[in-house]
This record gives structure tokens, sequence and C-alpha cells, in this order.
């Protein structure tokens, strides 16, 4: 499992495109109102740049620095080039990911990995169910009818309130409960 994870840890996962940010974009200020703080962990299967060619900190980091920390008193960014690593696993990068003021760690992606998670599911896309062959997703949020009725919470996809009580009552409040007992 995830031996670097100090707080709950919660994924969700789905096909690209099912709509993963959408999902978390109104998810996040849902749970941020009811008190948690949280931080966020995201996948991607490509090169990405979080600075532009032309900023300086781009430059920088295209000559050779690196690492390269850029910060200021609005926030702070450390980019760390990795060539020719293979792709990072999940606690890997828990473990570099400060978790001292944080209730609770979202995780977009890493779906083929075993840690709580809520498939995403749209069945007009076309798309097999993840959790039938994976026992790590927990519940399944989906915007349509399944072809069965899973063995596991269903919720609706619509209703981000929904889902944002269904993460209180059963991953937060749980880890709390389990922490204090």
């Amino acid at each position: 499992m995830l031996e670097n994870a100090r707080v709950p840890v919660l994924g969700f996962a789905a096909f690209s495109g099912t709509g993963k940010t959408t999902l978390l974009v109104k998810l996040l200020p849902l749970l941020r109102a009811r008190g948690l703080r949280i931080g966020l962990v995201k996948h991607a299967h490509h090169s990405f740049e979080i600075d532009r060619p032309g900023k300086d900190s781009h430059e920088l980091r295209m000559a050779g620095a690196n690492p390269v920390l850029i910060g200021s008193r609005h926030r702070w960014a450390l980019m760390k080039e990795t060539p020719g690593q293979d792709e990072p696993a999940l606690d890997d990068l828990l473990a570099r990911l400060d978790q001292d003021e944080l209730d609770l760690v979202l995780v977009e992606g890493f779906k083929h990995e075993a840690f709580p998670k809520i498939e995403l599911h749209r069945p007009s896309r076309g798309r097999p169910l993840l959790y039938p062959d994976d026992s790590s997703v927990i519940a399944v949020a989906t915007d349509g009818q399944l072809p069965e009725t899973p063995p596991i919470p269903a919720l609706d996809l619509n209703r981000p309130d929904e889902i944002a009580t269904f993460v209180v009552e059963n991953i937060v409040s749980r880890a709390f409960a389990a922490h204090m007992g």
C-alpha cells in the first residue's frame, strides 16, 4: 500500500476525458468549506512544463540548473528534471509532499496503483468499468445507468456535494476515528 501516506489518500480514477479534473475543481471548494486542508497529486502521462519558454526559471532550467526552486510571497515551486527515469510511483511522490498541514490528499490518476479510489464512469463514452478488476475502487461515480448494481456505493457524478459527503464520512471521519482509537 502507501507507506509514505501520513493522512488519508483518495484517488479519482477514470479513462482520459471522463472529467476527473472537472469533478475535482467542483469538489475541492466543497471539502474546503467543511474545514479540510487538502493536498493534491496529479499524474501526467507526458512531459509537462510548469514554467514557459521566455520566463527566467525556464531559461535557467534549460541552461542546466537542476533543481530549480522559484518563490514569491504568494507561492513557491520546485522543478526537478528526471530524464530517463520510470514513471513515478504514487508513494514516491507522497514522500515529497509535506503532509504536516493536511487532512487529506486527493489523487488524480494513478488508476493502476492499489490505493483507495473512486471510479468515475460515463456509460455514454463506451469504456469498461474499472471496479470489477480493481479491488481498491471503493465507490463508482456515474452520470448514467450502470449495467448492474455494483457491490460498492454508486454516487451521482453530477452531484459533487454527494461525493463530498461520501469522502468526509467514509475517508476522513474513519481515518480520524482509527487514529483516535
